[in-house]
């Protein structure tokens, strides 16, 4: 009889959540081809194909689909009997910018949910310094946010280029006061668009301070101001009136992950959080094209 090799299924999961397999090397600190071999390994243990390959993107095949919630469920009776009927779940604190939680967020949420069941999550969302302060001192497990200033470490997530986003009905030209949608100091974002345009000799005024990229976003929306965001999170029936206006070119923003985790269920999580950021990412890039 044959029998199912937990990490193989661990490995068929991850292919499947993150839809790649370099994604899912990424996510387990392995290679591109150690995934592959433990996919055929399953494969041919179950005797089915699971998984169709194609050069641009990787599809789970009827099959796949049918045998997934039977891996899951493994894959949880299997962290049940290592840690006991009753496991004490271990919490992963998370932190992110507001400027970096993008339409990432709800995916990222979900796949942690689905890779680590007995992980219990504590996401904050705040400016990227008030995130590496409480990372500093011990309060977040890990955090992601924009680079700050001469800060080091850390991991490349993406880095974001931004724009300055309106309303189509926005009535602003050049030469007049441009009233800006902003998150309050001290905001990073805020920051380096105010140096921009002081340096390009704008004139410009806070017309509204938001608690969150959302109500600023919303802000710019409904007409109110123009909102300095990266283009990977603002939000459909905003555009960039920078080229057409002549405004400031502003620029690019690194996000970055932060973690001093050493506990092998919380490193997994964060490997799949990384994996799962730049696979969204690489997907709303190509969308925004």
């Amino acid at each position: 009889m044959s029998t199912l090799d937990i990490e193989t299924v661990q490995a068929f999961l991850l292919v499947a959540e993150l839809q790649g397999f370099t994604r899912a090397a990424e996510a387990l600190g392995t290679t591109q081809a150690a995934i592959s071999m433990k996919l055929q390994r399953l494969e041919s243990v179950v005797g089915k194909r699971l998984v169709e390959r194609s050069p641009r993107a990787v599809a789970l095949t009827a099959e796949g689909a049918s045998f997934l919630p039977h891996a899951r469920a493994l894959i949880e009776a299997h962290d049940r009997a290592l840690s006991g009927d009753k496991p004490a779940r271990q919490q992963l604190s998370l932190g992110i910018s507001d400027h970096a939680a993008g339409p990432e967020l709800v995916p990222l949420l979900e796949r942690l949910h689905a890779m680590s069941s007995q992980l219990a999550l504590s996401v904050t969302i705040g400016f990227s310094r008030q995130m590496l302060d409480a990372y500093d001192a011990g309060a977040l497990d890990a955090v992601v946010v924009r680079q700050e200033g001469s800060r080091r470490g850390g991991e490349k997530l993406t880095e974001d280029e931004f724009g300055w986003f309106a309303a189509k009905r926005l009535a602003w030209r050049r030469g007049e006061t441009l009233p800006l949608a902003t998150l309050a100091p001290p905001c990073g974002v805020r920051a380096l668009t105010i140096r921009a345009l002081d340096k390009a000799g704008i004139v410009w005024s806070e017309s509204f301070v938001g608690g969150g990229v959302t109500a600023v976003s919303a802000a710019a929306l409904a007409g109110l101001a123009v909102a300095p965001l990266a283009r990977r999170i603002a939000p459909p029936g905003l555009i960039d009136i920078g080229p057409a206006q002549g405004l400031p070119r502003l620029p690019s923003s690194k996000v970055m992950l932060h973690s001093k985790v050493s506990d092998p269920a919380k490193l997994m999580a964060l490997r799949t959080l990384a994996a799962t950021f730049r696979s969204v990412v690489t997907a709303t890039n190509v969308s925004f094209r």
